[in-house]
């Protein structure tokens, strides 16, 4: 028991020393800046106008269209890194296997194409 104790010595000191520092942060900033918030700091900012309307309103779709078919095609990069690096050993089977992944992602976005899902009016 002792020694899996010791084992685990290093990462409390770590976690000790990251709450000492992020503390002596937060109470520094809080000693040497200003605590004299103004109207003009308490509101919130939208883009440098006045707020309007409420935060709480529906998205259009088309907001999560894009970011569901930039994930998508993310994940299509992340598969073709280590496919690129170990394509001289899966052979021939590994590239039209990759091949057939493409084509099925190809055919995909040029159905979201036609559809009119990358449009923005």
């Amino acid at each position: 028991m002792d020694a899996w104790l010791v084992e685990y010595l290093p990462i409390l000191v770590f976690f000790g020393i990251a709450i000492v520092i992020a503390g002596l942060c937060i109470g520094g900033s809080w000693l040497v800046a200003r605590q004299k918030p103004d109207a003009e700091k308490a509101t919130p900012y939208e883009c440098g106008f006045e707020p309007f309307g409420d935060s709480r309103t529906r998205f259009d779709v088309r907001f999560y269209l894009v970011s569901i078919l930039f994930i998508i095609f993310d994940l299509e990069i992340a598969f073709l890194f280590p496919w690129a690096v170990t394509l001289g050993k899966i052979g021939l089977f590994g590239f039209w296997s990759m091949m057939v992944f493409l084509a099925v992602l190809t055919v995909g976005f040029i159905y979201e194409w036609r559809k009119g899902a990358l449009e923005w009016e």
